[in-house]
């Protein structure tokens, strides 16, 4: 059987956080060393993220810590309403299904969408975590809760530079729809 030539993702969506010089988020900051750094690319329904854990994310020998993949998907569900809604939101509940382990050293990929019209709150998300066939070793669902930076300000140790900065970047970031589905 021949190889395929992988289509080649989009270019990476920056994340309004990314304004902040020296943000330290453990999903998606490239400044956290000890991070998972996950980048975002548009999906055709949503957001997306590529992965490969190594032996640091590691549970039993050779699998990936199912805590891991909760992170991972609850990081992609929530910067998708971030970009989609140009809202952050605190997560509520979130509910991680293992289909199959996930093994390290493999690249799987994240894929989030939204659920409802970008109107109803709490906000409703789904993540699939696709291995490299393209088959679901692990879903999860969630709900979030939107906030303003101003009425989570005492939760949040940002000085008023960097709120305004983030103010400014979640109103005027490469958004996708509020449904996070674009056309």
């Amino acid at each position: 059987m021949e190889p395929t030539a992988q289509q080649a993702d989009p270019p990476a969506v920056a994340v309004p956080w990314s304004v902040i010089p020296d943000y330290h988020c453990f999903g998606c900051s490239p400044h956290n060393e000890s991070g998972l750094r996950l980048s975002f690319t548009p999906d055709g329904d949503g957001l997306a993220a590529r992965f490969c854990l190594g032996r640091s994310f590691e549970s039993y020998p050779g699998v990936v810590h199912g805590g891991l993949i909760g992170v991972i998907c609850d990081e992609v569900m929530g910067n998708l309403i971030v970009l989609a809604r140009h809202v952050p939101a605190f997560t509520v509940s979130q509910r991680t299904r293992f289909l199959t382990p996930l093994l390290i050293d493999r690249e799987y990929r994240c894929v989030a969408t939204l659920s409802g019209d970008g109107t109803e709150q709490p906000i409703r998300a789904s993540a699939d975590i696709l291995d490299a066939d393209g088959a679901v070793c692990a879903t999860s669902a969630a709900t979030y809760q939107p906030f303003t930076l101003a009425d989570a300000r005492h939760h949040l140790s940002l000085g008023d530079d960097e709120v305004a900065l983030l103010s400014h970047a979640l109103t005027t970031a490469d958004a996708l729809p509020p449904n996070g589905v674009r056309s």
